[in-house]
């Protein structure tokens, strides 16, 4: 269902400096939990730990990310520093704003990007950008603007696809599988 043939893939995550992502849907299954605290209701969530060795070896490899939420999040925040997620922007809806002002902080053009989502709000992005990218458990209308579709569900090892499959392009990913003895 991809867009892009193989070759115009490669050939737009050859690029990539920059790989910006949603949170819920993405980062998430998309599902929220409430648990009692000290406070009231306090909102939980789970993360793809996979998708956060991912996010460890793609810093260490020199490639930047970030995060454009709808929704704030005091557990996504804790979780992005944790992993050393360079730019990260929640509560915004309108998602164009915080994207060019990210691209103008990291001193990167739209193909110099990948958009990682799962909604609506992501298709301006996903349209955008040099690699526009949705889940395998995206909204169909979010994946027909797509360039590449993941097999991967959000929340399940879809960001840990995007990465390898941008390392592999770029040649870093034989690093890491060297570095583990998995080569």
């Amino acid at each position: 269902m991809n867009r892009l043939s193989p070759n115009q893939l490669e050939g737009a995550a050859a690029k990539i400096r920059l790989l910006l992502m949603d949170i819920d849907g993405v980062w998430t299954e998309g599902g929220l939990f409430y648990v009692p605290g000290a406070e009231g209701m306090v909102e939980a969530k789970t993360f793809d730990t996979q998708d956060g060795m991912g996010l460890r070896w793609a810093h260490a490899a020199g490639l930047k990310t970030g995060l454009i939420s709808g929704r704030e999040s005091p557990g996504v925040t804790h979780r992005a520093k944790m992993l050393g997620v360079t730019y990260i922007y929640q509560n915004y809806l309108e998602k164009i704003p915080p994207y060019e002002e990210i691209c103008q902080r990291a001193g990167v053009a739209d193909e110099e990007v990948a958009y990682l989502g799962d909604d609506l709000p992501d298709v301006p992005l996903i349209r955008r950008v040099g690699l526009g990218v949705a889940v395998a458990n995206a909204r169909p209308e979010v994946k027909r603007c797509a360039d590449y579709v993941t097999t991967a569900c959000g929340g399940r090892g879809a960001i840990r696809e995007v990465l390898e499959f941008i390392m592999q392009t770029q040649g870093l990913w034989q690093a890491v599988l060297d570095k583990y003895g998995a080569a």
